[in-house]
Parts: C-alpha cells; structure tokens; sequence
C-alpha cells in the first residue's frame, strides 16, 4: 500500500449502510431499498474495515435485490462515495491499494494466511489518527510506496510484508499505548512470522506457519490478556 492519504471525510461506522444505500438510490431512480439489521461482531472502531465491509455487504444485496450486475459502474461510484475502504469491500479479496483507496490493484493469488487478530480493549478513531500525522484533509502523506507484496518472487506473502510498514502506527500508538502492548504479545508468541497494526488500529495481527501455532498463540495471548478480543483466522 502506498503511503496513506488523509480522509477527505470521516463517517462514523454505524452510518455507512445508511450511506451506501442512499448513495446507490440516487444514481438509480426507482431503487427498490428495504430495512438492514446489522450485527456487528468486530470491536468499535477496530481499524479492521468492518464498517466499510458493511457497507459493501448493503451494496451488494441491493445490487441482488435489484437484478444490477456486480460490474454496474452505479455500484462503484455509490460506493467510493461511501467511504475510502467500501470499493475494494465490493469484491473482498487481497489487493493492493493507493491514494484513498479509489486505485485498487486486482486480487492477489496468494494461499490463505494463518493469523491472529488482537484489539487492546481500546477505541481509536481513525480522524485523530490522521490529524496526528499532521496533513491536511486530501493530502499526500509523502511518505512513499511499501514493497508491492504482488510483485514479489515465491509465494511468502509473509516476507514481502515485512519490508513494508504501516505509517500510521506511532500516530495510533501515542493515542492508545495498549498497541504497542498488543503488538509485543503477538511478536513474543513461538512460530510468528510477522506482527504489524491493522490499518488505523487498534487491531493488530500476526501471521504464522500454520493454523495450529495460530491458534496455541491465540490462546497465549487471551490467557495473559483475557480482557482483550482475540480471534485465529485467516487472512485471504
């Protein structure tokens, strides 16, 4: 991913179905809409794009309730105008990404990763994380392209990742220091092969050889910190 962009707006999660719906009725006159339940399973504000991937989920099942194609270009504007994250949700696969997430590079061939997610029992809202890096709303962070994991020899995804970094981490870390507590429980963990914050925070992941030592660094980690959300998954 490239260097972050400051968001040219911010809305709260709970709002992002709503937008997208909205967004979607507007390019398409005579839309038929319906009610959402959202269930949330993810912490508030955890940096995982949970909101974006809601509203990603609203677009699609109005895309099948009204017989639009998955390629509609409706379908894609409604949503990059629904957040920076929700275009690349449209079709969750791994890609790269740049700018406000509006150039989005085709899915990766990759095999699923074996990882644990951790948040600290902590919200960061992802404005203030921005605001510390100092920039402006629209502009560039200057800070350069990260290593582009597709473009690497082999398959070790898990390699390519670790010459990247994500920029936003010390702005995350100086508003919630329970990161950098998460990120050295991952990191201490047998069989990790990498440790970074997801997005904004103040979700972290690690990958590792195999679900198995995934899943014994999992319960390691909820032991130890039986307050924090812990979850084995895989990446894709």
């Amino acid at each position: 991913m490239e260097g972050p962009t400051a968001p040219a707006t911010g809305p709260a999660d709970d709002n992002l179905v709503l937008r997208a719906a909205r967004a979607l009725a507007e390019l398409a006159p005579g839309l038929r809409l319906g009610r959402f339940r959202l269930i949330k399973t993810l912490p508030v504000a955890a940096g995982l794009g949970g909101g974006s991937s809601d509203a990603a989920a609203a677009l699609r099942a109005l895309a099948h309730a009204n017989g639009m194609a998955s390629d509609d270009s409706r379908l894609w504007e409604a949503a990059r105008a629904t957040g920076a994250d929700v275009s690349v949700c449209l079709d969750p696969r791994a890609r790269v990404m740049a700018g406000t997430g509006d150039r989005i590079g085709p899915a990766l061939s990759m095999a699923p990763l074996p990882a644990v997610l951790v948040n600290p029992a902590v919200a960061v809202a992802t404005p203030r994380v921005f605001a510390g890096l100092g920039l402006a709303r629209g502009a560039a962070s200057g800070y350069g392209p990260s290593p582009d994991p597709s473009a690497s020899a082999g398959s070790d995804f898990a390699a390519a990742l670790r010459r990247g970094r994500n920029d936003l981490q010390a702005s995350a870390e100086a508003i919630a220091p329970a990161i950098s507590d998460a990120l050295a429980a991952l990191a201490a963990g047998p069989g990790v092969r990498l440790a970074r914050m997801s997005g904004s925070g103040a979700t972290c992941f690690a990958l590792y050889e195999d679900r198995g030592a995934a899943a014994r660094a999992a319960r390691a980690v909820k032991a130890k910190r039986p307050v924090w959300w812990v979850r084995a998954t895989y990446l894709r």
